[in-house]
């Protein structure tokens, strides 16, 4: 049977793996694609409103996340999984398109935020 037009399955995860201590999240899906998340990455890009807003241009620039860890991963059905950070951030949810998507874009990303937080005259270094 072949696939609907301009589509595939939706990339599915078959292995989620948090290197300790301190390392990444590896996701590895179905199609063979291997993605390593650092904690600081996911925290910095986490789905919930409280980082992305509401809606366009609501976003808060998070700051001083370098030595955040993820201290806890949740499925969430068969969609998801939802990341407890040492920050006590735990609102997002993170889709398995979602993970793949940022896999994909995960250098752009970053380089995205790093440009915002020195525009800001922000700093990844936690307050101290």
């Amino acid at each position: 049977m072949a696939n609907a037009p301009g589509g595939d399955s939706p990339p599915v995860p078959t292995e989620i793996t948090l290197h300790q201590p301190r390392g990444p999240l590896e996701v590895v899906f179905a199609s063979g694609r291997r993605f390593e998340f650092t904690a600081e990455f996911l925290r910095v890009h986490s789905p919930s409103a409280e980082v992305q807003g509401h809606g366009p241009g609501q976003g808060t620039l998070q700051q001083g996340k370098r030595e955040v860890a993820i201290v806890g991963i949740e499925p969430v059905g068969n969609y998801a999984i939802k990341i407890a950070f040492s920050d006590g951030h735990d609102t997002g949810l993170f889709s398995w398109g979602l993970l793949h998507q940022y896999g994909l874009d995960r250098d752009t990303m970053w380089a995205r935020y790093l440009q915002r937080l020195e525009a800001a005259g922000g700093s990844r270094e936690p307050a101290r």
